[in-house]
């Protein structure tokens, strides 16, 4: 490979029609630097900003990945710098008229030959952990929940070496809230599914105060679209049960039930089996304008990888999917999962709206300093995490899939409320890509970091876990650092390595989406 010299002035521009590029030079570049081709820019351009390639008059067509991400609110010369400021908005996909399921894309070859090691549970699912998890009804229980936690690492774990950890599945549901309301669903849903996520072995138990909305046998029941959840009343622990007498009884109670599962959990041994066992989720935050050439696109290439190995593959963030859906409806596997995508799409519509909240609430501030203009610039991005393969099957938030291959799985694109809802949707590991910058984990899955920038993994180099920045600077191929993350998924789902955040012991706390009213 060629690399280029990473001292001259470097641009991306990512497609023939684009009229601008990426700047790609550490700290950015100054008036008066010349490129190969002959660009002089007028202005300092920041690392990861547009540079306009042409002169580009006011209301023309502003053009990266091939595609309108705006038009030019003023006119802008060749070689100026084209911040946010200079980038109008332009309208969203009208979803009445998206072509679907057009250009399927043919099944790609399959790769063969390729496993992990894994906990293989009673329901045929695979975990790369053997957790004890602590499901919980109400967000009043957390304190309580929380210490036990503590204490189960300190004087049971011991005897259970086999059991990687236990986690509190907290969250701020449960009471005080609708639990009517139509939208409920959606969080009894996610708890109900987190509680059955494979990394826990099918050991549940539910600690629940007593007085609150969500009761603990409503949450095992869960929705129409679930199974329910079977247990023994000796599986659940209501804090305000009478033959609870002081806090000290309370812990007993909780660390009772929870030796009896740790018991089992001891017993279970990773086995090796196919990487088609594997569920796996792709999520951005923090992104920059990297995000869509360096990292997402490695990532789109490891999806690929295993959608032929036979694994499922995750891709979320509804906002930041809505700007380039047309380009996803032609993907689907048929019409039906077509139509799917466009009602979750107009459900999140309907959801904004009635926020009185525009599109232009994404992209945040960070986003904006690393050199995306907008939502629309950003889903064009984003969306590269999802390769080439056919869209198999549409999820609703929290909802757990039916299908094998390339999944959307809608949800906001909050990365604590995204990692939440991908978990309930049964992932078992994570790859998160970022531009800016996040300590971001998940303490029930492994989360793999990848930097867009070599500057970022330079300099956070115990927190990124993989560089995607030697795309930008010629010295990798997006096909190669697409292996290196899928041969890193690997180790990581084997137990073999461990991810930065899981090292440092950085997990960020649950967030399940509740678009139902809080009373």
């Amino acid at each position: 490979m060629n690399i280029i010299n990473k001292e001259a002035p470097l641009y991306i521009k990512v497609h023939e029609k684009d009229n601008v590029a990426i700047v790609v030079n550490n700290n950015g570049l100054t008036a008066g630097s010349v490129f190969p081709c002959g660009l002089v820019l007028k202005e300092h351009i920041p690392q990861g900003h547009k540079v306009a390639l042409n002169n580009i008059a006011k209301g023309a067509d502003i053009l990266r990945y091939g595609e309108v991400i705006g038009y030019a609110l003023r006119d802008i010369a060749q070689g100026c710098w084209i911040d946010e400021s200079l980038v109008g908005l332009p309208t969203a996909p009208n979803l009445a008229s998206l072509p679907l399921a057009t250009a399927i894309p043919p099944a790609l070859p399959a790769l063969e030959g390729y496993t992990f090691e894994g906990y293989r549970n009673s329901d045929g699912s695979v975990g790369t952990r053997n957790l004890l998890a602590i499901t919980t009804s109400v967000h009043c229980v957390a304190g309580v929940v929380d210490y036990v936690v503590s204490i189960i690492e300190r004087q049971l774990l011991p005897d259970f070496p086999n059991v990687d950890g236990v986690v509190a599945l907290n969250h701020l549901y449960g009471c005080g809230v609708a639990i009517n309301a139509p939208a409920a669903i959606i969080p009894i849903r996610t708890l109900h599914n987190l509680a059955l996520n494979p990394n826990f072995g099918g050991e549940v138990m539910v600690v629940g105060l007593g007085c609150e909305k969500l009761q603990p046998e409503r949450l095992l029941q869960g929705t129409p679209d679930v199974q329910p959840i079977s247990l023994d009343e000796d599986d659940i622990v209501r804090l305000q049960d009478e033959q609870h007498v002081g806090f000290e009884s309370m812990v007993n109670d909780i660390l009772r039930v929870a030796k009896r599962h740790l018991q089992r959990l001891n017993q279970r041994r990773r086995e090796t089996v196919p990487a088609s066992e594997l569920v796996v989720g792709m999520q951005c935050g923090g992104s920059d304008a990297f995000s869509g050439v360096t990292a997402n696109p490695a990532v789109g290439f490891a999806s690929d990888l295993l959608v032929r190995c036979g694994a499922t593959v995750m891709f979320s963030e509804v906002t930041e999917v809505r700007d380039a859906v047309h380009l996803l409806t032609p993907r689907v596997i048929d019409e039906q999962t077509g139509q799917r995508l466009l009602e979750e799409m107009a459900w999140y519509d309907d959801y904004l709206n009635s926020g009185q909240t525009d599109r232009s609430a994404n992209p945040s501030p960070g986003n904006k300093k690393g050199g995306l203009a907008n939502v629309v610039e950003k889903a064009l991005g984003s969306i590269a995490k999802s390769g080439s393969s056919a869209i198999v099957e549409v999820l609703s938030p929290g909802q757990r899939p039916t299908r094998r291959g390339l999944i959307y799985a809608a949800t906001p694109a909050s990365d604590f409320i995204c990692g939440t809802q991908q978990m309930a949707s049964g992932i078992t590991l994570q790859v998160f890509t970022t531009g800016r910058g996040t300590p971001y984990g998940l303490a029930a899955i492994p989360v793999i970091k990848m930097a867009t920038r070599s500057a970022l993994a330079e300099r956070w180099y115990d927190l990124m876990d993989i560089n995607a920045g030697t795309i930008a600077t010629g010295e990798e191929s997006i096909e190669q650092v697409g292996w290196r993350l899928f041969e890193l998924i690997i180790e990581i789902a084997s137990g073999r390595k461990q991810s930065w955040s899981d090292r440092w012991g950085i997990h960020n706390a649950l967030a399940v989406f509740n678009p139902a009213p809080v009373t």
